[in-house]
């Protein structure tokens, strides 16, 4: 039985096996996995997040990094962000991943956080976290205070009438740049998704936040190290310069032929309720030279169609800023 103050009784296994440990939450109902555990935990201690049972998939086989020349990266679950961020071929091949990882958090988390923790860690909007305050996303049909409350941290895209909780994982939006696929396996099933298709907007289900299935575990990633992905950098705007969430953040890959864009990938965080591809912003930087015109033109791409709120309108001038500067260090 573990325990830790302020946190509800919970019952605790160690899996040394997939299959094990896939079987050990699809049997409870109230089950959850943990690797690092710096973001459950935190959860679990504040109510925010209850769970009767607790399976540490800690000793599965799942902290490799491959990186085999002209193949893609495979990273695995358990690896660590710090490990992964310092690995000489990510830094090479995929530079907006180190560059992602290294801005997140403190070293002392990304010592212990996990790349499939990082994921599917939730958001650090206060009404969520606070038990005491209703939230849609913790108990659906309760409300979501921030809608007319303190919103600053919040979503311009993707929200609904029921959520505008912003997505906070820096990983995440660096995957979606670099059109990386999450690789899962669960009781019935084992998948592969895109990581585009992984995040769901809240609608009317904000609770439900991805597509995997109770029990189904994540148990790696898969990157193409491709030419676009070599030419990548991620940019993060925050409050302070360490162990602090992105108020807007730009991961973008560029692939030139000569000094026109022959492809290109952007994706956004801290403006949205997922982690946000700005497919028209690339449809318009497609086939052009990076001049300045065109890279302002892009960027009121990436915020068209925005629903900004008394606190957070500032993000839609920020997030064209920040597009601007990071693709002027990479033409």
């Amino acid at each position: 039985m573990g325990r830790l103050s302020g946190m509800r009784p919970f019952t605790y296994v160690r899996a040394t096996a997939v299959r094990d440990a896939v079987a050990g939450v699809a049997d409870h109902p109230g089950a959850t996995f943990v690797s690092g555990g710096t973001d459950l935990l935190n959860l679990m201690k504040d109510s925010a997040q209850i769970h009767e049972h607790v399976v540490d998939i800690n000793a599965l086989p799942l902290a490799t990094i491959d990186i085999q020349p002209g193949g893609p990266a495979r990273i695995g679950a358990v690896a660590r962000m710090r490990d992964v961020a310092e690995h000489p071929a990510v830094r090479s091949t995929l530079p907006v991943l180190a560059e992602a990882l290294l801005g997140s958090a403190s070293p002392q988390v990304r010592n212990m956080a996990s790349i499939g923790g990082n994921l599917l860690q939730r958001t650090r909007c206060g009404y969520f976290r606070d038990a005491g305050t209703p939230c849609n996303k913790r108990e659906p049909g309760s409300g979501c205070p921030a809608l007319t409350g303190e919103n600053r941290w919040h979503a311009v895209l993707g929200g609904s009438e029921h959520c505008i909780a912003v997505h906070p994982s820096d990983l995440a939006v660096a995957l979606l740049a670099l059109d990386a696929t999450v690789i899962s396996t669960g009781p019935d099933c084992e998948r592969r998704t895109p990581l585009n298709e992984f995040y769901l907007l809240p609608g009317q289900t904000p609770d439900r936040e991805n597509v995997l299935n109770h029990g189904e575990l994540i148990v790696g990633v898969e990157v193409p190290t491709t030419p676009l992905a070599a030419r990548s950098r991620y940019l993060k705007v925050r409050d302070r310069a360490t162990f602090e969430f992105a108020v807007v953040s730009v991961a973008a890959a560029v692939e030139l032929r000569g000094r026109q864009v022959q492809d290109v990938r952007l994706a956004f965080g801290g403006i949205a309720t997922r982690p946000w591809r700005a497919f028209a912003a690339e449809d318009a930087l497609r086939g052009r030279e990076l001049t300045d015109d065109v890279l302002v033109a892009a960027a009121a791409e990436v915020v068209r169609g925005a629903t900004p709120r008394e606190q957070n309108a500032f993000k839609t001038e920020l997030a064209q800023r920040a597009t601007v500067d990071v693709l002027r260090a990479l033409r």
